[in-house]
């Protein structure tokens, strides 16, 4: 017996206004979802996703219009309902888990109270087991201690408990479909599962739909019933993943397929015989004094690296794991609690930050999010060459010769050097951030998850730009990223970290083609779309 249809979109058609002029981010867009049922929304940033989820919940900015459709949630059009039939759709039928928990949650107010707020906005009234439900939601999401969580602000959990919340909040009014959007984004790999997991369990039980609003065609695949591929606010393909993945006749879709980095682990000659590593970390650990406690705390534990010109060494782990606190050490940033950290040749373990401030020069960091990593008040000239004015290395044409030199090396043309971080995309913002990184000609770059906030194709041209650079120059690489399809195209050796410990080392191929670790293969088993590049099956 077939389900009753809970969403039925029809023609919609969607624009923006933008300086007097009128932009389409929807175009005669039709679908249905019916209840029960998984969906998944693939595509690009400017794909329209964004814009059908607010559309869905009657939440479009002021500048948005719908200009032709209809827009039926469980029986109510959206398209033309007032702003009071829209608030007893949002919550009640139609609940939202945002992308950025750091962002939707309060970081004033503790978890329980930010779970009563919803669940009294749904119930119209404070009620006497509120606070039983705020501990049954939390249980629910599969958090332990619920009333040790409740009483905890968001920056006293893990980024995967916080997703968890906002989806105990999406939950709260009980509704009948959820909209995930871009709900494990940045999460590393095994928790991804176990919150998608979690998340498709709470779906089968309750038996409300669920779609999910992604760039990850591998993890839509996994996930979804069915997919709608959008480009530019149309509709390109809509299908089973058995049929997107083995028999789309779709170009774009081949394109987000192909974009998408394969788990197959490059081979390279390993670094020359006797070649000086230009870092090295020996027996490194770090331990942390934590307030009320006696015993410090590991954060890492007898690691030892070595980083060779022309290679590339990536560091793989959950959250937690230890690495960030390694790339902190080895920029001078932490000093070891024990060991060794040498920067080709020179021990620098116990230098202090005004002796450790020339060896910058050597040693750079590309951070993880574009949109936070360059000041909003500089233009990309001012970010480019901030680091050359710092050391006082140039100035006057000099300076400005370089900074095209560093522009084009990064292929962005020379006019962009006088936009504002705004003005770009993501894509365009990290080559900025990379461009920033070259200005000292490092002989070390460390990539921190330098990919994992952009969409897959721009990721493929992120990717492929650093092997052109290393190719180039010569750099070495410290890779750190939950991505281990990422790992696997860019990594000459990898290095997996767990709770601070080295759990297997090796050359990429071998720590990836025979796993030695049971850690190490739960982490590949994680990756979304494993399966398609392993078990190719016939259509």
């Amino acid at each position: 017996m077939s389900q009753p249809t809970l969403i039925d979109v029809r023609d919609l058609s969607v624009s923006y206004a933008f300086a007097g002029q009128r932009t389409q981010a929807l175009k005669q867009l039709s679908f249905s979802l019916a209840q029960g049922e998984t969906l998944a929304i693939v595509g690009e940033s400017g794909s329209g996703k964004s814009t059908l989820a607010g559309a869905l919940l009657g939440l479009l900015p002021g500048n948005a219009r719908i200009d032709q459709g209809q827009l039926w949630v469980d029986g109510i059009d959206m398209a033309k309902a007032s702003e009071r039939a829209k608030r007893q759709v949002r919550g009640r039928t139609v609940g939202l888990v945002p992308q950025d928990p750091m962002v939707s949650l309060n970081p004033t107010q503790r978890i329980g109270r930010q779970i009563a707020e919803a669940l009294v906005l749904a119930q119209g009234r404070r009620y006497p087991a509120l606070d039983a439900d705020v501990l049954e939601l939390l249980a629910q999401v599969g958090l332990d201690e619920p009333a040790l969580r409740a009483r905890q602000y968001p920056h006293e959990l893990s980024g995967g408990m916080r997703q968890r919340v906002l989806i105990a909040i999406a939950l709260a009014g009980n509704p009948r479909l959820i909209i995930a959007d871009e709900p494990t984004s940045a999460l590393d790999v095994t928790v991804q599962r176990r919150i998608l997991d979690h998340l498709q369990q709470l779906v089968a039980e309750r038996g409300i739909s669920l779609l999910i609003i992604t760039h990850d065609l591998g993890m839509a695949c996994d996930r979804a019933d069915r997919l709608l591929v959008m480009k530019q606010g149309e509709l390109i393909e809509q299908a089973s993943p058995r049929q997107v993945l083995w028999g789309t006749p779709q170009p774009y879709t081949h394109a987000l397929l192909n974009a998408a980095p394969a788990f197959v682990p490059r081979r390279r000659p390993s670094a020359p015989p006797g070649q000086a590593p230009l870092l090295r970390l020996s027996r490194v650990a770090k331990r942390f004094a934590l307030p009320g406690q006696s015993a410090p705390f590991t954060a890492l534990q007898d690691l030892s690296l070595d980083v060779h010109a022309g290679q590339t060494l990536a560091i793989v782990g959950e959250s937690g794991s230890g690495k960030s606190t390694a790339l902190r050490i080895a920029l001078g940033l932490e000093t070891p609690s024990q060991g060794r950290v040498e920067i080709a040749g020179e021990d620098v373990s116990a230098y202090s930050w005004r002796q450790f401030r020339p060896l910058r020069r050597r040693i750079q960091l590309v951070q993880q999010n574009p949109f936070a990593a360059l000041d909003p008040r500089f233009t990309v000239f001012d970010s480019i060459v901030e680091p050359l004015v710092s050391f006082g290395l140039l100035k006057g044409e000099a300076l400005e010769r370089k900074a095209r030199e560093l522009i084009a090396r990064v292929h962005l043309p020379v006019h962009f050097l006088d936009r504002l971080p705004r003005e770009l995309s993501g894509g365009q913002r990290q080559r900025v951030a990379i461009a920033r990184a070259l200005a000292l000609e490092p002989q070390v770059l460390l990539l921190d998850e330098p990919v994992s906030a952009l969409d897959v194709s721009v990721q493929a041209q992120i990717l492929a730009l650093l092997e052109t650079l290393q190719q180039e120059l010569g750099m070495a690489y410290v890779l750190v990223s939950h991505d281990l399809a990422v790992v696997a195209s860019m990594a000459d050796q990898v290095l997996v970290l767990r709770r601070g410990q080295v759990v297997e080392q090796g050359p990429a191929v071998q720590v990836f083609s025979e796993p030695a670790s049971a850690y190490t293969r739960e982490l590949i088993a994680a990756i979304p779309g494993y399966s398609r590049s392993v078990l190719p099956v016939a259509v």
